[in-house]
């Protein structure tokens, strides 16, 4: 039986704010081997943990993050507080630098790292880029910069990453040829986008990660078609299936 390694999705955000430490420090103990999460730029031009440029969904205040600096981030929390009330209220926006503090403790486990585009599209993909990549580079191979967008990840490779991994938005062929083209070393999508054909699964250098998976018995019909990793946001749960806790990550 072929069993995936999971990637917990912005953190353990089934229980905790998406894209903050305690979300991805939850993770990581649950035994995730690679965590992902998003990164926007500041207006001063600080890496940030944030999905949305829209700051609505996460802090409950309409800003966006991209044009505030990262000094009145103290100002916002990331709560989430339409899904958990004021459990996590006082819980900041982290930065990048913070991330890769926490990772350094835990030198064993993988990070993707995607570039948003509402940022790139905003302040320049090699502006972006190099601001993300100035703090990856020491990390090496732990942290792998992704991307829905072809140019942030080629700037990616000219500043020194070791790996990629390409998001694929649509399943046709101009999406196909973009793959062989770019040979990333990990490709995502949605798992729903996959067809029924294992025959029909792009092949290529690249590993499959497919999102968003929160069923275990789904999980393993997809590893079954050769996929290596899958996303979730419910990486606790996951690993509570004994064939899946068979792959997981324990120890620093």
């Amino acid at each position: 039986m072929k069993i995936p390694q999971l990637v917990a999705h912005r953190g353990h955000a089934a229980r905790y704010p998406e894209n903050t430490l305690p979300a991805i420090e939850s993770a990581l103990n649950a035994g995730a081997c690679y965590v992902e999460v998003d990164i926007q730029l500041t207006a001063d031009g600080v890496p940030v943990l944030f999905h949305d440029d829209e700051m609505q969904r996460i802090t409950g205040q309409s800003q966006r993050i991209t044009q505030l600096n990262a000094a009145q981030l103290s100002d916002y929390t990331a709560c989430e507080a339409s899904r958990f009330g004021d459990k996590f209220s006082g819980t900041p926006i982290p930065t990048l630098a913070e991330l890769l503090t926490l990772l350094r403790a835990w030198p064993g486990r993988r990070a993707f790292i995607e570039i948003k585009e509402e940022s790139t599209l905003l302040f320049g993909t090699e502006f972006v880029v190099e601001k993300i990549m100035q703090q990856l580079t020491p990390l090496g191979v732990q942290c792998i910069p992704i991307s829905y967008e072809v140019a942030a990840l080629e700037a990616a490779r000219m500043l020194g990453a070791e790996c990629i991994g390409w998001v694929a938005a649509k399943w046709d062929e101009t999406s196909h040829q973009t793959a062989n083209q770019l040979v990333p070393d990990y490709l995502f999508t949605n798992y729903t986008r996959l067809p029924d054909n294992p025959d029909d699964i792009w092949r290529g250098p690249w590993q499959w990660a497919l999102y968003e998976v929160t069923d275990p018995a789904m999980a393993l019909t997809l590893a079954a078609k050769d996929i290596a990793l899958i996303e979730t946001m419910a990486i606790e749960a996951m690993l509570t299936d004994p064939t899946l806790q068979a792959r997981a990550c324990h120890g620093a």
